[in-house]
């Protein structure tokens, strides 16, 4: 069984999480300026409470993006910073995929559309498929654009899930329809997901050495007004 640090400053939240195991411990405070001073010290307390340090660890898996441009950049150059110290891999984990696996984790979702606020008017997106193990298979791609004209997946039973849905949630649920199980607008990415999902790629030896990670932003709009 792997030990996985699991890292994520995506959104307004900075968490952490230490996978041990199968067991998880996280740390998570609602901050969206401060999570560059937070996000060490949450990685400490997490090491130190488990009594053993970063050369322990199968890899540092990191949320990856889409998000926040800033936030993901913290992410990434911390993941990358311990893993180079450490001499540990990485698992540059999709902060959709780890709202897909939160959905299946805390409703028993197993077909998520997973979305993200990516603010001018656009929503961050992708649907997925997770089997009994809470591993999320993707439908398509990932993608961001208007709720309006984003491609939505084709069968019933889906779950509409993340912060996206507070911002295009009417625009989602009525191109959805009857095709739509429920929805939960108010969840966020979480390191603890990102941490478990680390240690599915543990286990598929699907992880990369600290150069070769890099954050995920889907754009390279950063502050232009929609049109």
């Amino acid at each position: 069984m792997s030990r996985v640090l699991g890292i994520d400053t995506a959104n307004a939240s900075c968490s952490a999480a230490l996978w041990d195991a199968g067991t998880v411990t996280a740390r998570q405070a609602a901050a969206p300026r401060g999570h560059a001073d937070l996000l060490l010290p949450m990685v400490e307390s997490l090491l130190t409470e488990a009594g053993f340090g970063l050369a322990a660890l199968d890899a540092i898996a990191f949320g990856r993006g889409p998000g926040s441009f800033t936030g993901l950049r913290i992410a990434a150059s911390v993941a990358l910073g311990l893993g180079y110290g450490a001499g540990r891999p990485l698992a540059p984990i999709s902060d959709l995929a780890a709202l897909a696996h939160q959905a299946w984790r805390v409703a028993g979702a197993e077909q998520v559309f997973a979305t993200l606020d990516a603010r001018m008017g656009e929503v961050y997106c992708a649907a997925y498929r997770l089997d009994a193990a809470g591993r999320p298979a993707l439908i398509g791609v990932e993608a961001v654009g208007s709720p309006t004209q984003v491609v939505l997946p084709d069968g019933q039973g889906w779950f509409l899930y993340g912060r996206g849905a507070a911002v295009a949630g009417s625009a989602l649920a009525s191109r959805f329809g009857a095709r739509l199980a429920g929805s939960d607008a108010e969840a966020e990415p979480s390191a603890e997901d990102v941490a478990a999902l680390g240690a599915q790629a543990v286990a598929a030896g699907a992880l990369v050495a600290a150069a070769e990670a890099q954050p995920v932003y889907l754009r390279d709009r950063v502050a232009e007004p929609a049109p």
